[in-house]
């Protein structure tokens, strides 16, 4: 394969999404997504189960077509298409007009109720049910401030200062209907009797009702009338059932529900009273736009009279022949319709341009009658002169007539339409609520956002520690580093069961050895195959020195080095464990030794180099402890004697195994690694970052030292990193037991 395939391998490997191992690490960590989850969850039943119910009162209005004109004829819609008849109305509905006196009359600008307890105080009165001998629930945990159940108080007015408007105040209940009103400084304002008005500091307060025990708290303020109906407009929904169909459905939602059909109510009582003023006002206006046209209409007859009478006097012709007469009766007929048409024209006019459909329509009538009654004309003009002008003169004066007439039954009618008007809205179904299914808290969605929220926040915690937490998981990301890794030792419960019981028994005995107190253990097998790794590995090394060191403490080397040094020792060869950690050493406890006579005091020249040898109790293993602290370690590891002690010593072993401090946190490690044929970087998984390690391989290569390859410690079996886990296919080499 070549480089360009390789390199295009890889960025496919780092691009792709793998799904696989997001589900392998999901179910690595079951436990802690199963108790974020059990704790979102309960925390949602626990809210919808105390949460305060809220109710949605509803009502149904029905909008007809408006009527308008002298004949009262449905209006014409001259909104586009796309705009509902009802739009209007709905805003009107919702207008600070209507909600503003809603707030007035029903003083929803004062607020007023009893202080709970936080978080519970609310459900706790819900539960309780007063009786003739206890109208109030008992305080609980003697918190007699707050209101446990059965506490009431009805405000009858209240008025404050401008600046005191928004304000919270608190009433205290006293003895025998007694209260005290203080502002949210804890000043007292004034002292008041239920029933009475009281008055202290500009405020004046009268209470209707106060129940509650002496010292219980309520909660009181004062609105201002604009805020109480903007709030009011926001919760209020007004919405048409269909496109046109008239029918609006109104709805609002309160903690209260009798509120709640109290203010639906009052919206819908104004709301018809000001549609039924406002058509009333239209009716007015036609009735004095009539009434004004009488007088004129009454002159116009008058003269028209004289003059019909002054003609006849003049001509002595009183009687006008039978084809003037019938020319008459349809130029009279013409001209009342255009009398009666061009009245309903200045009638239209205060209401519509001419360019609107009725005024058009109308328009085209009237040209139609005007057209046929210049014809009519023009048969009038063969008459005789005489006869044309008895019949002018009489129709004038009858068309002038019948015209005074209808002026005088359209201001009748409108007289009675005015005062009986009722609007064009109506009440179809008045507010009413449904009290055994609060619409709030929706207890299942609840439940289920919750637990939902429960797993998100679950998973992003557990991605967020992948991202900011980089402990290596994977060998194949150290051996990307140059280092092949020799052995994957599977965390061992049995060891941690070990360091517990060698603390209880003082630390006695190599018997705690997980290599000698558990030798068929899969850590173990693995240090066996590694023991088999180091052979060939240190076949062209320069001692046979073994340097075992990690990044930073906590890694496991020791364990790695002392169990190492046991099976190989089991396995006939000679071995020397040196513990070179002299600041924080503690490999003698495993062996059940003191820290005396150690590598410090060789190293000192305190003792020889063979007096600081110890027995361990595993045949072919000695061991060297790290001695008593001393002061400059790294002195004495730069000195000549530590050396010396390893040319005196490594030719009578096979193998020296020497555990160092961390590579990171001093630089014993990186002296060490000087003197040392081989060696082996301990990394812990889950533990030791990809920077520490880079950072600890540098370091010793900046000193001379070759990290010749990597020991993965502590092994946790996991599904996203089964394919690494021998113990994930089940392969178990201990004896089997009979």
């Amino acid at each position: 394969m070549t480089a360009m395939n390789r390199s295009n391998l890889e960025y496919y490997k780092d691009t792709q999404i793998d799904l696989a191992t997001i589900a392998r690490t999901l179910f690595d960590h079951k436990l802690l997504i199963a108790v974020v989850v059990g704790l979102f969850t309960a925390l949602g039943i626990f809210y919808a189960v105390i949460a305060t119910p809220i109710y949605q009162a509803t009502a149904m209005i029905q909008i007809e077509p408006k009527k308008v004109g002298l004949d009262a004829t449905p209006q014409f819609n001259t909104k586009p298409a796309s705009v509902s008849e009802a739009v209007t109305e709905i805003e009107l509905i919702k207008s600070r007009t209507v909600l503003g006196q809603v707030v007035s009359d029903l003083k929803l600008d004062v607020v007023a109720w009893p202080r709970y307890f936080p978080g519970i105080g609310r459900y706790m009165a819900r539960q309780f049910t007063p009786t003739a001998n206890e109208k109030v629930a008992a305080p609980l945990f003697g918190l007699g401030a707050f209101a446990w159940g059965g506490e009431k108080i009805d405000v009858y007015s209240l008025d404050v200062p401008d600046d005191m408007l928004g304000a919270r105040m608190t009433v205290i209940a006293g003895e025998n209907g007694a209260y005290r009103l203080i502002d949210s400084d804890g000043a007292t304002l004034l002292h008041g009797q239920v029933g009475q008005i009281a008055g202290g500091n500009g405020v004046t307060l009268q209470i209707a009702e106060l129940v509650g025990r002496p010292g219980t708290e309520y909660r009181l303020t004062k609105n201002r009338m604009l805020n109480a109906s903007l709030d009011y407009q926001q919760r209020l929904r007004v919405v048409e059932s269909g496109k046109d169909s008239g029918i609006v459905y109104l709805s609002i939602n309160d903690a209260d529900p009798a509120q709640a059909v109290r203010v639906l109510n009052e919206v819908s009582r104004l709301y018809v009273r000001q549609n039924v003023e406002r058509s009333s006002a239209e009716a007015a206006q036609r009735l004095e736009f009539l009434q004004s046209q009488l007088p004129v209409v009454r002159k116009e007859l008058e003269k028209s009279e004289e003059a019909l009478h002054a003609f006849q006097m003049r001509t002595k012709s009183v009687d006008i022949s039978l084809e003037t007469k019938a020319l008459l009766d349809q130029m009279v007929a013409y001209d009342t319709q255009l009398s009666e048409l061009r009245l309903k024209r200045t009638d239209l006019d205060r209401l519509y341009t001419r360019q609107h459909p009725a005024s058009a329509a109308l328009s085209q009538q009237i040209g139609q009658i005007e057209s046929q009654r210049v014809s009519l004309q023009n048969q009038i003009k063969a008459l005789p002169e005489t006869q044309q002008e008895l019949l002018r003169l009489t129709r004038d004066m009858q068309v002038t007539t019948q015209t005074y007439t209808l002026v005088l039954n359209k201001a009748q009618e409108q007289d009675i339409i005015r005062a009986g008007n009722i609007g064009n809205v109506r009440i179809i179904d008045k507010a009413d609520t449904n009290l055994e299914d609060p619409v709030k808290p929706m207890r299942a969605i609840i439940v289920l956002v919750a637990m939902l929220l429960g797993t998100v926040i679950a998973i992003a915690i557990i991605f967020i520690r992948q991202a900011f937490y980089r402990g290596v998981e994977n060998p194949e990301i150290i051996e990307s580093m140059g280092m092949p890794v020799y052995a994957s030792l599977p965390l061992s419960r049995q060891q941690e069961r070990l360091q517990k019981k060698r603390s209880a028994d003082g630390d006695k005995g190599p018997s705690r050895l997980l290599g000698v107190a558990a030798p068929s253990e899969l850590a173990i097998e693995s240090l066996r195959s590694l023991r088999t790794s180091l052979h060939f590995a240190m076949m062209e090394a320069r001692n046979n020195v073994l340097m075992i060191t990690s990044a930073m403490p906590g890694a496991g080397k020791s364990f790695v080095s002392a169990n190492l040094a046991v099976i190989i020792a089991q396995a006939g060869r000679r071995v020397l464990l040196i513990d070179a950690d002299m600041r924080k050493g503690h490999l003698h406890k495993a062996f059940g030794l003191q820290p005396k006579h150690g590598l410090s005091d060789a190293l000192a020249a305190r003792v020889g180099n063979t007096d600081v040898i110890n027995s361990t109790g595993v045949d072919n293993l000695h061991f060297i402890s790290c001695g008593f602290a001393a002061p400059n370690p790294s002195e004495l590891l730069m000195h000549d004697n530590f050396s010396k002690l390893l040319r005196d010593l490594s030719p009578h072993y096979d193998l020296v195994i020497i555990d160092t401090p961390p590579v990171i946190a001093v630089t014993d490690a990186s002296l060490v690694g000087r003197q040392a044929g081989t060696t082996l970087l301990v990394a812990r998984f889950g533990k030791s970052t990809v920077k520490e390690i880079e950072v600890s391989k540098r370091r010793l290569a900046q000193n001379g030292v070759l990290v010749k390859g990597a020991i993965f410690n502590g092994v946790i079996r996991k599904a996203s990193t089964a394919e690494y886990d021998c113990a994930a296919y089940g392969y178990d080499y201990s004896p089997n037991k009979k």
